[in-house]
């Protein structure tokens, strides 16, 4: 993936389904697609506009048949934890909550001047129990 413009990574995601391993420029989601913890057993990244880095992790790979396989192998392996219901559970049960909890709190940022406005016009009662 030598693109270091378009890089959305539907290609990573379609070479790492593929058991492919990926070599791709460290820039835009690629490095959430290969965080640094998989670097080096599902793919590389190396540094926009550094060719050298580039041939670096190609090289290997060229070269030596079982890494590309093991490589490819772990980046399949990889991939199969985002299927469809995980990716629905991970929307589900973290980002929804994240958006709900976020929303809350813009919604109380926002109408704190209109309750504190409402509570000086319409004083709450006195209440006497006794």
């Amino acid at each position: 993936m030598p693109s270091e413009s378009e890089t959305l990574g539907f290609v990573v995601l379609e070479a790492m389904s593929s058991g492919i391993p990926v070599v791709a420029a460290r820039a835009g989601g690629i490095p959430d697609i290969i965080p640094a913890d998989q670097e080096g057993k599902t793919g590389y990244l190396y540094n926009p506009g550094d060719l050298e880095d580039c041939l670096s992790k190609l090289k290997p790979l060229l070269f030596n048949k079982e890494l590309r396989e093991t490589m490819g192998k772990a980046a399949r392996n990889e991939m199969e934890k985002y299927d469809w219901k995980a990716a629905t559970r991970k929307v589900r049960n973290e980002q929804y909550n994240a958006a709900i909890w976020f929303w809350r709190k813009k919604r109380a940022i926002l109408f704190r001047p209109l309750q504190w406005i409402t509570k000086r016009v319409f004083p709450s009662p006195q209440v006497n129990y006794r």
